[in-house]
């Protein structure tokens, strides 16, 4: 287990992109149980009284959002599939926010590209970011690229984040986000917001 210092005044958790879909259907999720895991945390860091935050990607009608150039969401609006604009409808029931709880719809990968979410945190004097989610490869990588640029102190919960390819997840949180994140497990940071 390894032991974690927080200053609870600082630090927020960002429950990224945990959409009910993705969570309840990947093996990746289910097999590790990512979503119980997840609640653990979410409740760990309500108790703490840290600020709580979501992300999901949505979309207006048409997808105004996305342009043709854009090869990630560009088929998502060819597709003819309705657009979601309310990022709650998609975050799994599990760990919904409640009132006043920050919720960043975004429109590109990066949680924080685009969104009030760093307006946010920074309005709140956040320092230390907990980031988990779905997924590892997407929002995940992304954010915590941004964030780390952005000087905030970074923890990735590996046991909370999921793939649909496992091993990009296992190379992401062995070889590549060690270099900008401390990469722990939930059991540690719930025993860090604790104490």
């Amino acid at each position: 287990m390894a032991e974690i210092a927080l200053d609870k005044s600082t630090t927020a958790l960002l429950i990224a992109d945990f959409y009910a879909e993705m969570m309840s259907s990947i093996p990746h999720a289910i097999d590790r149980g990512v979503v119980s895991r997840t609640q653990a945390l979410q409740q760990a860091a309500r108790d703490a009284g840290i600020m709580v935050c979501y992300s999901a990607t949505v979309f207006r009608p048409g997808y105004p959002e996305i342009s043709e150039r854009n090869k990630t969401f560009s088929q998502r609006k060819a597709s003819g599939q309705p657009a979601i604009s309310d990022p709650i409808q998609v975050i799994h029931e599990s760990v919904r926010p409640i009132e006043g709880e920050v919720v960043a719809g975004k429109h590109r990968v990066n949680a924080m590209f685009g969104t009030d979410l760093e307006m946010s945190l920074r309005a709140n004097n956040i320092e230390t970011l907990i980031i988990l989610g779905y997924a590892t490869s997407g929002v995940v990588l992304s954010t915590t690229r941004y964030a780390s640029d952005a000087d905030f102190r970074l923890i990735i919960v590996e046991d909370c984040c999921s793939d649909q390819d496992p091993e990009v997840h296992d190379f992401l949180t062995q070889r590549i986000f060690p270099r900008q994140a401390d990469v722990v497990q939930s059991a540690d940071v719930i025993q860090a917001l604790s104490g």
